[in-house]
């Protein structure tokens, strides 16, 4: 996008039209498949499907998408590993509260100052890049947003526009479409991702949400003034899975033996072991999880590219063991109560979970 506005030091490889002002909205969990599968709910959507699809980094999760979204770098440099990962603390760092806890059963503190979002991610942000290069740089994003980690360790740079519902965001990225330019946007909407968690991608209520994203992003981009563009993508797709068919760590004792901590998600755990215990939890997570996935070392992940280049400070943080889940999940139901009851996960390296739309629509 920033290259279509004629930003020097950028470079497109999509095609986006040239432009004065870029929109950007990530509608979070719209994987390629899914909306492939639904074209008839969204047919606005599907009308602007003229470009491949992209291919979202490893692990298929929003705070690694986001942030190699917002940095232009995989996980291995920008270092947001997974949906929670090792922390020099001891515990498991949960990125989108920035809070851990050094036990299972223990309370979750803030690691704002002790783990600083800025340290953990240093790079600095495309965002950051656009401003120093005189662009009007925006973030149109929930409110609750403002100074959250992620948005301090991805997203900073530009000025925040906190946005409620569907109508503020439609707003703030009409205004940055008519501004005097040049001007980047950029966007989010959480709610296709959240029904599909909780009910399943595919479900009548995720196709309900889907509906409403498609009109609204038909109501924008039919009113983007000429010399403004928007960009529709996401940071993953989902798979509908069945709880009770999931692995249950928690219910297994030969999955938590020599295991220091158990990070990551449902479909790709971060699996941190006692110091010598690696081998052995390897064969464990092998022989329980078989055919299903691929159980591999954090070394041969590292070595054979799955995090891209993986910098000195990042390489703690990935597991010493990853579970890489095909057809089912790895689930915790004591420690994890609340996502083991989804319906919908991602993380993995299915098609369904990688690929994701790149949309254009210009004024």
């Amino acid at each position: 996008m920033l290259a279509a506005m004629g930003i020097d030091r950028y470079t497109d490889t999509i095609g986006i039209p040239p432009c004065r002002n870029a929109l950007v909205l990530l509608i979070d969990g719209l994987g390629h498949e899914l909306l492939r599968a639904h074209e008839s709910d969204a047919p606005f959507l599907a009308s602007l499907q003229h470009s491949p699809p992209l291919t979202a980094g490893f692990p298929t999760t929003t705070v690694t998408s986001i942030t190699s979204l917002a940095t232009g770098r995989c996980a291995g440099e920008h270092g947001l590993v997974g949906y929670t990962f090792a922390e020099p603390g001891g515990g498991l760092l949960h990125p989108l509260s920035w809070t851990a806890r050094s036990a299972p059963d223990g309370e979750r503190a803030s690691l704002m100052e002790k783990w600083p979002p800025e340290q953990v991610q240093p790079n600095t942000t495309v965002l950051e890049r656009a401003v120093a290069a005189g662009v009007d740089v925006r973030t149109a994003v929930p409110p609750h947003f403002e100074g959250s980690g992620l948005t301090r360790a991805s997203l900073r740079g530009g000025r925040f526009r906190g946005v409620r519902e569907l109508g503020d965001l439609a707003a703030e990225l009409l205004d940055a479409a008519d501004s005097p330019g040049p001007t980047l946007c950029y966007g989010y909407h959480g709610g296709v991702d959240l029904l599909g968690h909780i009910h399943g991608p595919g479900s009548i209520q995720w196709r309900m949400q889907l509906r409403q994203i498609d009109a609204f992003v038909q109501m924008v981009a039919e009113q983007l003034p000429p010399g403004a563009v928007l960009g529709v993508v996401a940071d993953h797709g989902m798979v509908d899975l069945d709880p009770a068919a999931a692995i249950d760590a928690d219910n297994d004792p030969a999955l938590l033996e020599g295991v220091r901590l158990l990070g990551g998600e449902v479909r790709v755990r971060h699996v941190y072991t006692h110091p010598g215990a690696r081998d052995d939890v390897l064969a464990a997570w092998r022989d329980t999880i078989g055919e299903r996935g691929a159980v591999i070392t954090g070394e041969q992940a590292i070595d054979e590219g799955y995090f891209g280049p993986v910098s000195a400070a990042v390489s703690p943080r990935i597991g010493d063991v990853l579970a890489i889940l095909r057809t089912t999940g790895v689930v915790r139901s004591v420690v994890e109560p609340g996502e083991s009851k989804l319906r919908g996960h991602h993380g993995s390296l299915t098609a369904a979970e990688q690929l994701v739309p790149m949309l254009v629509a210009e004024g």
